[in-house]
């Protein structure tokens, strides 16, 4: 089971180690100086536009629905029957009184302690 531990411990330690050395090496690259000089890149070629089809005219129909003049009514709504009255709720029983507990601490009756016995 110690051996396991030391392992892990090892395994940490490297991986800590290599992660100073990166930390380490990014900052020299940051620090030196550019060795080449700046690189223009050619440009990027025009987009070619592309030929626009004739799109074909959509045939005209005929209407889907007739003239206004020519509905006919609409049918109207049957009237609905009308709801009978609820009878009132009955009235609610009174509840009994919930009894209150006492706060206060009856006394109780203490007795004299008994006549201590006198030695002659």
């Amino acid at each position: 089971m110690a051996s396991s531990n030391c392992f892990v411990l090892a395994i940490f330690l490297a991986l800590s180690l290599l992660n100073i050395n990166v930390g380490l090496a990014a900052r020299h690259l940051l620090q030196m100086p550019p060795a080449l000089p700046g690189v223009t890149l050619p440009p990027l070629p025009s987009i070619p536009t592309l030929p626009q089809p004739t799109l074909p005219t959509l045939p005209t129909t005929q209407p889907l629905l007739p003239k206004p003049g020519a509905l006919s009514p609409l049918p109207t709504m049957p009237t609905l029957p009308t709801m009978p009255s609820i009878p009132p709720l009955p009235s609610m029983p009174t509840l009994p009184s919930i009894p209150t507990i006492p706060t206060t601490i009856p006394s109780f009756p203490f007795f004299s302690p008994p006549p201590s016995k006198t030695n002659p």
